[in-house]
């Protein structure tokens, strides 16, 4: 037997088959991580929109299109022109 054959090299034994994953999950362990990675991102999302708000209450940063048209819709309104 040469080098690299299946009984010599061990790895290959256990990476061959219907589940070549090293650490397989169950799809409850993977909903529970996407679950918990997607309220840790959604947290973030939210600290980040609320100190955004901050600074454009404090006069730090500029509104952008979107948000001032969601404050002041009235500076949009056509009609007054």
């Amino acid at each position: 037997m040469g080098m690299g054959t299946e009984e010599e090299n061990g790895e290959a034994n256990q990476r061959s088959g219907p589940n070549p994953t090293p650490n397989p999950l169950t799809q409850a362990q993977f909903l529970s991580w996407k679950r918990h990675k997607d309220a840790e991102a959604s947290a973030r999302k939210a600290e980040a929109a609320r100190k955004r708000a901050e600074d454009i209450a404090a006069g730090v940063v500029q509104m952008n299109g979107r948000e001032l048209f969601l404050h002041e819709p009235s500076v949009f309104d056509n009609s007054l022109y």
